[in-house]
């Protein structure tokens, strides 16, 4: 078949409905490539999706699609989203109690409720991270740190700051369908001559304890000695009380009495001793 015609002058022209039927079938293909590509969604391990359907009722957040091969019309929109972990690290300088400047690294770990994507997608867009974890974590630190002066964040309130920042972070996160896997308070940094002066008062607040402590201990052997003392006296008040001159005579007759039956007494004079005691005389071992 002659596709070319040729005019008055003898000079060859393209008949264009000669080519008429591969232009209808090379548009017919490209537009069944489109209508597919569009028709047919593959979500990967990571990925959920919602369909937002242009000529129908908006954004469907209730139907949720998992991983895998979807098939919808192709004028509506697959809307993807990443579930997977992420982690966020931000580095901010915040108002102590005092009105300092303090400078806080913090660490976050999260990830969105993989079967609510369609509510926080219609809540953030896709940027909930930038719109909503990152403020949220912001204003949690500010507002806890804000609670503390400069000593406290330096040295003995560092595990209940982070405590507390987590308590907030965890229920604002989840009631907008995120989830915290954990928080780091990474380090509290606070201006050198401040550093400075509070090392030099904890010193010295560790010295008065030091001396605080030895005087109890000084104080409590004292009141030992004195408790010991005090015993002494009176168990020797009551033995005073107790030896009368008969009690002593009649001990001395008992003491005497066993010598003399020893095999080193040999003569033993009665009633002649110092108050009426017994003598024992010529023993010899």
């Amino acid at each position: 078949m002659n596709q070319f015609d040729y005019n008055n002058s003898g000079a060859p022209e393209i008949n264009l409905r000669k080519f008429r039927p591969i232009i209808i079938t090379v548009i017919a293909l490209i537009v069944l490539f489109f209508i597919l590509k569009n028709s047919f969604v593959i979500l990967e391990p990571t990925e959920r999706g919602v369909i937002f359907y242009k000529y129908g009722n908006g954004l469907d957040v209730e139907n949720v699609y998992s991983e895998g091969m979807t098939v919808m019309a192709p004028w509506n929109d697959m809307y993807r989203f990443d579930v997977s972990e992420a982690q966020e690290e931000e580095t901010m300088q915040v108002l102590s109690q005092d009105g300092l400047n303090i400078d806080v690294d913090v660490s976050i770990r999260f990830r969105p409720v993989a079967d609510n994507i369609g509510k926080l997608y219609q809540r953030f867009r896709k940027d909930y991270k930038d719109r909503f974890v990152i403020p949220e974590l912001r204003s949690a630190v500010r507002n806890v740190v804000g609670n503390y002066k400069p000593e406290e964040l330096y040295s003995t309130k560092r595990i209940e700051i982070e405590s507390e920042i987590k308590e907030i972070m965890v229920t604002k996160l989840l009631v907008n369908d995120v989830i915290m896997e954990e928080l780091l308070l990474k380090s509290i940094k606070l201006p050198d001559e401040l550093v400075n002066s509070i090392e030099i008062k904890l010193k010295e607040e560790q010295n008065a304890l030091r001396y605080k402590y030895v005087l109890q201990k000084e104080q409590k052997e004292a009141e030992r000695k004195k408790i010991e003392a005090s015993g002494a006296a009176l168990a020797n008040s009551i033995l005073d009380r107790s030896l009368t001159d008969n009690l002593l005579r009649m001990r001395g007759i008992e003491a005497t009495l066993e010598l003399s039956q020893s095999k080193n007494s040999k003569v033993v004079i009665v009633g002649s001793g110092k108050n009426g005691l017994p003598l024992i005389l010529g023993g010899n071992k």
